[in-house]
């Protein structure tokens, strides 16, 4: 009997999904065959198009899944420790120290390669 409720419940997910995509291809259509219409109109439209498509699509059981995936990622994003506006601004004077650094050391290196071969080619 579950696998009954299951292969139904997928049935009607590949059914939703159908629509789905015929809606976003009915989109793409539409605003490229009403080209000339006013940019408000058309962005309107296809706002009201990607609604109804998310509606459906997040009453699919991929959907459901990502919706969960969604909260349980929000819920994580609090648990973070994010750090202070004195350690952002010490790391970034680090990282910035050291990409200068850096490309002076590969300016010099260029350089003297640079030197080196011009005075072997002539």
């Amino acid at each position: 009997m579950n696998s009954k409720v299951t292969s139904e419940g997928s049935k009607l997910d590949a059914l939703k999904w159908l629509v789905v995509v015929a809606i976003v291809a009915a989109g793409v259509v539409g605003n490229s065959i009403l080209a000339g219409e006013s940019l408000l109109y058309r962005v309107l439209a296809l706002v009201a198009l990607a609604l109804v498509a998310g509606f459906i699509a997040f009453r699919t059981a991929k959907g459901q899944a990502f919706y969960r995936l969604f909260r349980e990622a929000k819920n994580e994003i609090r648990k973070v420790v994010w750090p202070t506006r004195q350690e952002t601004l010490q790391t970034t004077a680090v990282v910035v120290v050291a990409v200068l650094i850096v490309g002076l050391l590969l300016w010099g290196l260029d350089s003297l390669l640079g030197w080196l071969v011009s005075g072997v080619i002539g």
